[in-house]
């Protein structure tokens, strides 16, 4: 069916799920596998704004992308990866239509479907929610006992560029890599890529060859980690004739068990680890190159996400001419380029600001809770994935440094578990929410800016929910804990609130 035909021009009777899953990224895709295997009865629709489902992997068009995580760990648990590690976008997406092929989730999901508003009414215990055709502007309504949000977390449609003096002077083009359109020709072109994460590191590789040069201009350095792009443990495997359900596990905790080892010396032993990551990037790049300037942060490692350099394909450009790094800061832009603070002035015809994302909280959807907007930043976090005041739904919010999926996965059961508990004891909702003692203590941030310190959520920290002092209202961040703890949750001690819906109390009294 055409996105044009799924909507009439007006709002028709709404559509009834038992589930309304937002998203149809690596988040609601792999929801809804979870949900058809452990809750098989459950009725569930995946609705997307996008044209084709992906999400990052669909919407992010510029040179060379590619995960900044190893696919062993963000492919799905009940899937097996048997690609490289670092896996291109179109690779990803490969793998993400075999699992909905396999899953037969095609007639599960709407595309085109933007969520505008979502309404918990408590009587009826239902979301509805009203949902826009962006093909031809039609309304539908969805009403649903439980919303899973897996749209994400930052606004697809515009990336975060900062406001410099002189950009309107400036005569070349600046663009951020989500806004990067694909036929952009840059053959030729000196250019300039602001930023110094994932982003930038993929981009400046990608663009080298074609480019006349490249620069990264960053303000400060960032750790990056630079290996083959082969996972050898894999191959080894393979060359035993494991099944890839083997290797893929495998391999998986392998991984998983030297990023926690990292973690660890993060924090216990910060400078040796340093040393080592400095020592790589030396390897590369020679004894004469400004490593130290350029490569070595004032922060201790992982307190910012750790980028891996597949082939060191970064460095290597570096070392070959071809691309060449400027640490300092922008004081203006003029009509031929970028004056640094220093005074150094870098000439561009074309300007990327891969400089970060902007949070998008709850898919900018227009939420009211039995009439009253949701203040979202006034709420409590249930271990990241509840939040207190609001009933029946689980936002999923994946990991910063461990790759996203393993908190999905976590989550995807978590959620299984509890629609089988709440209808194992017959009622409609659940609403977590703060006992006494629990409000005595001042509230933390959503993620602690002390132990994980990116732009993108020190800027929107406000609009966040909160933590509070003890378990269940913290959000660990750290896999190698919640692995357990989620799992292990009590779904029957006093934070989370059991009722009926009004209107089923009211029906069975007569």
């Amino acid at each position: 069916m055409s996105a044009a035909n799924q909507f009439s021009s007006v709002a028709s009777e709404a559509e009834h799920f038992d589930v309304l899953i937002v998203g149809a990224g690596i988040s609601g895709v792999g929801g809804a596998v979870h949900l058809q295997q452990q809750c098989p009865d459950k009725r569930f629709v995946i609705l997307e704004t996008q044209s084709s489902f992906g999400g990052t992997w669909l919407t992010h068009k510029y040179p060379g992308i590619r995960s900044d995580s190893d696919l062993y760990t963000f492919g799905y648990r009940f899937k097996p990866w048997s690609g490289k590690p670092i896996a291109t976008a179109e690779a990803i997406r490969e793998y993400m239509g075999e699992v909905i092929e396999e899953n037969h989730l095609a007639p599960h999901i709407r595309y085109h479907h933007r969520v505008e508003t979502a309404r918990w009414d408590s009587d009826s215990a239902l979301w509805t929610l009203e949902v826009r055709n962006s093909v031809n502007g039609g309304l539908r309504t969805f009403t649903g006992r439980f919303l899973w949000m897996c749209q994400g977390y930052y606004r697809h449609s515009k990336g975060y560029t900062p406001e410099w003096p002189g950009m309107e002077n400036f005569k070349g083009d600046i663009v951020h890599p989500q806004e990067w359109k694909e036929d952009y020709d840059y053959t030729g072109k000196r250019v300039v890529v602001i930023g110094s994460g994932a982003t930038a590191a993929t981009v400046v590789p990608a663009m080298a060859d074609k480019a006349a040069h490249v620069t990264m201009l960053q303000r400060s350095p960032t750790y990056f980690a630079p290996g083959e792009n082969r996972n050898e443990l894999a191959d080894s495997l393979r060359e035993l004739e494991i099944p890839e359900e083997w290797v893929h596990e495998i391999v998986r905790r392998r991984i998983l068990k030297d990023g926690q080892e990292i973690a660890r010396r993060s924090f216990e032993e910060p400078e040796a680890l340093r040393d080592e990551l400095i020592g790589a990037a030396k390897a590369y790049l020679g004894p004469d190159y400004e490593v130290d300037k350029h490569f070595n942060p004032s922060y201790r490692p992982w307190r910012q996400r750790l980028a891996f350099i597949p082939d060191g394909d970064l460095f290597k450009g570096i070392a070959e001419g071809k691309a060449s790094v400027v640490t300092d800061e922008i004081e203006c832009f003029t009509e031929n380029g970028i004056k640094t603070r220093s005074g150094e002035i870098i000439e561009a015809d074309l300007v990327l600001t891969a400089t970060g994302f902007n949070l998008c909280i709850l898919g900018d959807i227009d939420f009211t809770i039995d009439g009253e907007p949701l203040r979202f930043e006034d709420s409590y976090t249930w271990l990241g994935m509840l939040y207190s005041k609001v009933p029946n739904m689980c936002w999923v919010f994946g990991y910063l440094r461990t790759s996203w999926t393993m908190r999905s996965d976590l989550i995807g059961d978590f959620v299984c578990r509890l629609l089988k508990h709440m209808d194992e004891t017959g009622v409609q909702i659940v609403t977590p929410t703060l006992r006494d003692e629990d409000k005595a203590a001042p509230p933390a941030p959503f993620v602690d800016p002390e132990n994980f310190n990116a732009g993108y959520l020190l800027r929107s920290m406000d609009q966040l929910p909160k933590q509070g002092p003890t378990l269940p209202w913290q959000f660990p961040q750290d896999y190698y804990r919640e692995r357990e703890l989620i799992p292990a949750a009590k779904l029957d001690d006093e934070t989370l609130v059991y009722r009926h819906a009004k209107a089923a109390v009211k029906t069975a009294a007569g």
